[in-house]
């Protein structure tokens, strides 16, 4: 009898461990995360989309779905009161169909988030013949490139989703009613306008398309002068800005000049820190114009834009960078250190009641190793060594 028992316990032993064994969860393999080849997601893309289904180029798609007026709530007594520019909607909603064929847009993704510059946002670009368009897509997700790493290639079923320009700048997004009453003229800012997609609602929209791959994106890579010709000389045409906002671009041989941008005036030097506590001038807690990349704009939130220039200072342009990227308050390098400018270019016009003057456009790094690397470099000379603002202690003398 005991025998008996002694086969029984031994048994269920076994019976338990194959069941534990059994319930350990799976390791996951690239397939099962990303679509590792056309093969699959053309017959994924057939299965999911019984009425058909169309990848749009990202101008194409632009063309085909961004009215001028907008879809959605399209009485402009209902957008800001600031959204209108000689007839030209600054402010746009065009809401896409829930049913009915697929509408997919696919691109490479060029930010990183990591550095803070493009909180809940992303920019991605596609490649058509030889050329790049782009896109920009707002997301309401921290950490957004922990998943969608820069040079990911990602596919969006754009369904149910919206296009829309905020500030003129074309944007995958969701109808959202703004209401910020501590934004700078906060009257003129409520009514609707882009927002960000819900974090769980782009994840389902979202396919990841093999692994990321840096080296696949593409830079305009042009001096001062070349970017001056191709865009910034042509900072009137809102409407073709659209389709130039967003461009993956580096600029060589350029130096910061210790400005920033003094509305209706232009170029004004920044305020260096002396260390004293006790004083606003040149501390980025407290003062706008401090000397560093992204002072304090009092939790209003816009970017903070300082003045690149070439060798002889004929051209200038502004890199804009968030309050709240990591490298806000590091001192400015001083104008002797010359190198690269790598980020995204902003056309970014808000305020329709005043012309444009040049001042729209900038360019928005990832972090701080697309500033200067040349002079970042240990061999460079002069060598720039990025220091941050410190209360109390004096900006040192370069």
């Amino acid at each position: 009898m005991k025998t008996l028992k002694n086969s029984l316990y031994l048994v269920l032993g076994i019976v338990v461990l194959v069941a534990m064994s059994s319930c350990e969860p799976k390791a996951l393999t690239k397939e099962d995360v990303l679509v590792m080849n056309e093969s699959a997601l053309e017959q994924e893309l057939k299965a999911e989309n019984p009425d058909g289904y169309k990848i749009y180029a990202i101008n194409d798609f632009l063309d085909e779905f961004m009215t001028e007026q907008g879809n959605f709530m399209s009485d402009s007594s209902l957008y800001r009161t600031r959204a209108l520019y000689k007839g030209l909607y600054l402010f746009s909603i065009d809401t896409l169909p829930k049913n009915g064929p697929g509408i997919y847009i696919r691109g490479r993704v060029t930010t990183d988030d990591y550095g803070g510059n493009f909180y809940k946002s992303l920019v991605i670009q596609q490649i058509v013949d030889e050329d790049q368009q782009n896109l920009r897509i707002s997301v309401d997700m921290g950490s957004a490139g922990g998943l969608y790493q820069q040079g990911q290639e990602i596919l969006i079923r754009c369904n149910g989703l919206a296009i829309g320009r905020y500030a003129n700048q074309p944007q995958l997004c969701i109808p959202t009613n703004n209401n910020n009453l501590f934004a700078s003229s906060a009257k003129e800012k409520i009514g609707w306008a882009p927002g960000r997609i819900p974090s769980a609602m782009f994840r389902n929209a979202t396919r990841l398309i093999g692994e990321p791959n840096k080296e696949k994106l593409v830079y305009e890579v042009m001096t001062l002068t070349e970017m001056y010709d191709k865009y910034l000389s042509k900072y009137n045409d809102v409407v073709g800005a659209r389709k130039r906002d967003g461009r993956l671009v580096r600029i060589l041989d350029v130096h910061f000049t210790g400005e920033y941008d003094e509305l209706n005036v232009g170029p004004a030097m920044c305020n260096r820190y002396a260390g004293d506590a006790d004083i606003a001038d040149g501390n980025p807690e407290l003062d706008k114009n401090a000397y560093t990349f992204g002072p304090t704009t009092g939790n209003v939130g816009y970017p903070q834009s300082r003045y690149v220039a070439d060798a002889n200072e004929s051209h200038m342009v502004l890199v804009s960078t968030s309050e709240y990227a990591r490298y806000a308050y590091f001192y400015l390098p001083e104008p002797k250190y010359v190198g690269s400018i790598t980020g995204v270019l902003i056309y970014y016009m808000d305020n329709g009641k005043y012309d444009p003057d040049g001042g729209e456009w900038s360019i928005t790094p990832n972090n701080l190793n697309d500033i200067l690397p040349e002079a970042q470099d240990i061999d460079a000379d002069p060598h720039w060594i990025p220091t941050e603002w410190n209360l109390g202690v004096p900006q040192p003398e370069d």
